[in-house]
């Protein structure tokens, strides 16, 4: 009998918190990360303010708890995208990758913005960061791109002109661990890729491309282009 109950009580606590963040995603979307408040969700849920503190002690756990879901969820798609396409594509995974990440910005610039663009007032990361093992998902997915285009892009991208000491050390780590072979240089690629990326998809979620452009779409899958060219491909 204690077991049923303690098993209803897990469930009970899980929908709880599963509206919680849905409510705290909804008021983040409205109006931008100032309006997510532990009262305001409290309110809205019927419950005390004292009552939410025992699911999260603070807002900055929240904060926290929603910037790990949304880049879970983000680096799941990415990899569904890319391994949608052959492995024996490594362009064509470049390019599904970066579609994937543009369409989900502009779905929702809001969780874009939360991960890569405004700092939320007041709010301090745990250290390691919020986003933990999805942050090293979404880095490990780019530099695996950038290692199955290495063979042909090491012939256009200029030699020797990194050494592991350029980066951070605990990246360099999980990077010698996972590809054994790959030159520091090739890890550079990998942040040029993002780089290329993700500028003109902020341009176009901040609104600085739409003045200019009818079809930033059309701009950005140029610029992909131009970049899988730019691999020797």
């Amino acid at each position: 009998m204690a077991e049923i109950v303690r098993s209803r009580r897990e469930r009970l606590r899980a929908q709880t918190l599963e509206d919680i963040t849905t409510i705290a995603m909804r008021l983040l979307a409205e109006g931008g990360p100032d309006a997510i408040s532990l009262r305001a969700i409290a309110r809205e849920m019927g419950m005390t303010a004292g009552a939410i503190y025992g699911y999260f002690a603070t807002r900055d756990d929240l904060i926290s708890t929603l910037i790990s879901d949304v880049y879970t969820a983000l680096v799941d798609r990415l990899e569904a995208a890319r391994d949608a396409v052959p492995a024996a594509d490594p362009a064509g995974r470049i390019m599904a990758w970066a579609e994937a990440v543009r369409a989900w910005a502009i779905e929702r610039p809001a969780e874009f913005r939360l991960i890569y663009g405004d700092p939320v007032p007041g709010y301090r990361p745990p250290p390691g960061g919020p986003a933990g093992a999805a942050e090293l998902r979404a880095c490990t997915g780019l530099v695996g791109l950038a290692a199955a285009a290495w063979p042909r892009a090491a012939a256009t991208q200029s030699a020797g002109d990194c050494t592991w000491s350029d980066f951070d050390a605990s990246l360099v780590d999980h990077v010698r661990s996972d590809f054994p072979d790959l030159p520091p240089d090739a890890l550079a690629l990998a942040l040029r890729l993002w780089g290329r990326m993700h500028g003109p998809i902020a341009l176009e979620v901040y609104g600085h491309l739409r003045p200019q452009s009818q079809d930033p779409g059309k701009l950005f899958r140029a610029e992909m282009r131009d970049l899988v060219r730019s691999l020797g491909f």
